[in-house]
């Protein structure tokens, strides 16, 4: 009797690991899924969401998105773009697709956005010989490797989509200038 309750405790055991641990064995990711639009460290804008057929999961179809996937291991990343006054919003994820970062056109206090997403090893040789292009910009210390960054873009009316379609396909997701 023991045994059976022993025995039913370890699978339930086993059973909720596997369950927790699916979405890191998951090769359907939002980081594999990005890949198929194009280089890394280049913003790709992805179509207005329509019901059940949205490019990635959970994207609010007022919004016109654009997503950047990169690599912090040889050097940080900085992402530059002048954004219309509407609301905008930016959000980093690391490669597992949890939110490690964002902010938002109140948050920054801009329509310019310049961020620099960093590790703790790179702004610790930052700190020695800060340039003075960073001056302006947000330096944002993360402790990932990999990761991708969604710039989002308020788009309620017809007349809005044409200036934010052009703002993000001018935005820059690059090494440091």
């Amino acid at each position: 009797m023991i045994f059976a309750f022993g025995g039913l405790l370890l699978a339930g055991v086993i059973h909720i690991a596997v369950v927790f641990l699916v979405p890191y064995y998951s090769t359907r990711d939002a980081w594999a899924r990005l890949s198929s639009l194009g280089a890394d460290r280049q913003f790709h804008l992805l179509p207005l969401a329509a019901p059940g057929a949205e490019p990635l999961d959970s994207l609010d179809p007022h919004m016109l998105h654009a997503v950047c996937r990169f690599s912090l291991a040889s050097d940080p990343v900085r992402i530059v773009a002048t954004l219309p006054d509407d609301f905008w919003s930016i959000a980093v994820f690391d490669r597992r697709g949890r939110n490690v970062y964002s902010l938002d056109d109140r948050s920054a206090e801009r329509s310019a956005l310049d961020l620099e997403i960093i590790t703790p090893v790179q702004m610790a040789r930052l700190r020695q010989n800060p340039p003075a292009s960073l001056d302006t910009a947000i330096v944002v210390e993360l402790p990932i490797d990999e990761g991708f960054a969604v710039l989002r873009v308020f788009v309620g009316g017809g007349s809005v989509v044409a200036r934010a379609t052009e703002a993000l396909q001018t935005a820059n997701c690059s090494g440091a200038l």
